[in-house]
């Protein structure tokens, strides 16, 4: 293998993971009233990359097997976004969406046929208040950033997963909105903001691509952010766009950051420190992803 973004075998990693990775999943001990709320989580989710990295794959699938099963997954990620809240279509085997160019074929073959999550959404839609309606796609199917990490973490596809589109880049209606979500973690169902902790796109060089260099404006932001989660600081992670070093550079457009207020509203307890489960970078970008308190 070149690199990640050459593979020898594209997705060669995820097929060398099923084989170990699947039995151990058929036997994950499923969640149930008496864990307790399950935690909240913001995952930088990558791209078709991730499937020839096997270290994060193995990193994201680790994750999933410390919690119990989840009974569903809700998910909203950076690349849905839409007003006013929509839901993606929930039934059973709705195709993917392929949201990304210039990869192999291989990537757009990939499938994620999961159960019908129609139980979930009009339990959300339910939750939400008489003034928000909530919009039922009728086709919509999961983004890569659901679909991509999803893979990693619950390979056998045997989980309801429903996506919420993200309808604001303001941080307190994020926040807002995931606190009116914090309800279904005590249902089993896991809440997760899909991301990427930074995302310069626009910025990357050669250097990044082939060396694995990583710029100060990504290593910046990432150290501010993770002393500002450690510390519980909603209000410094808020103030992003003039607090952070490293902007606009780690986050020239911020759809990849806010995902993590939905993940902290969600918590109950947007003041408490997280858990932070992956760090390191791929291509230069922060894979922060955490897990919010219990």
């Amino acid at each position: 293998m070149t690199s990640i973004l050459n593979p020898d075998i594209p997705a060669g990693a995820y097929d060398a993971f099923l084989p170990g990775a699947l039995p151990r999943a058929r036997a994950q001990r499923p969640w149930t009233p008496a864990d307790g709320p399950l935690p909240a989580l913001y995952i930088s989710h990558g791209a078709p990359p991730l499937f020839d990295d096997g270290p994060w794959i193995g990193e994201l699938f680790a994750w999933a097997q410390s919690l119990p099963k989840p009974r569903s997954v809700l998910i909203v990620s950076a690349h849905w976004e839409a007003a006013p809240l929509a839901l993606s279509a929930p039934a059973a085997g709705t195709p993917l969406v392929y949201d990304f160019g210039g990869f192999h074929p291989r990537y757009y073959a990939m499938t994620y046929d999961t159960p019908d999550a129609g139980a979930l959404a009009r339990r959300v839609a339910a939750m939400m208040p008489d003034g928000e309606p909530v919009h039922q796609h009728p086709s919509r199917g999961l983004d890569h950033g659901a679909w991509v990490p999803l893979m990693a973490m619950y390979p056998l596809g045997d989980i309801p997963v429903l996506q919420l589109s993200m309808p604001t880049h303001d941080p307190g209606r994020l926040l807002e909105l995931g606190a009116r979500l914090a309800p279904l973690r005590e249902e089993g169902v896991l809440v997760i903001g899909s991301g990427f902790m930074t995302h310069g796109l626009p910025f990357v060089t050669p250097e990044m691509l082939h060396q694995g260099a990583v710029p100060a404006w990504s290593s910046d932001f990432d150290a501010w952010a993770a002393d500002a989660l450690a510390r519980g600081d909603v209000g410094e992670l808020a103030a992003f766009r003039t607090r952070a070093p490293g902007m606009p550079y780690a986050h020239p457009t911020v759809d990849h950051y806010i995902p993590l207020f939905v993940t902290l509203g969600a918590s109950g307890r947007v003041d408490q420190p997280v858990t932070t489960v992956i760090d390191g970078y791929m291509i230069g970008f922060s894979k922060r992803s955490f897990q919010t308190v219990a």
